[in-house]
């Protein structure tokens, strides 16, 4: 195999290993504070970032609000699950 081939071959399987998401759903249950604590904690988003999800979960039932190779998405989901938050991981 070439070089060139086999970075083509790499490119293509990082791009299925990228195209996942961590979707989160509306519930009854948690606080906005917990919301936006738990995607600034797990998710690395910033304050700001984090409301705006909340508020998009809130009034549209769900918010993707992580996005790339499902090896790190896993832990982080298994993170807002462990917090009571409603996750998956989803294909894109």
């Amino acid at each position: 195999m070439t070089k060139e081939l086999i970075k083509e071959k790499t490119a293509s399987l990082d791009t299925i290993l990228e195209n996942h998401s961590i979707v989160l759903f509306n519930d009854d249950v948690n606080t906005f504070d917990h919301v936006i604590n738990s995607l600034v904690k797990y998710c690395d988003h910033s304050s700001v970032q984090a409301e705006q999800c909340a508020h998009i979960v809130h009034y549209n039932g769900k918010c993707q609000v992580k996005t790339g190779n499902i090896n790190k998405l896993k832990p982080i989901c298994s993170a807002l699950l462990d917090k009571g938050l409603s996750a998956e991981i989803t294909k894109n």
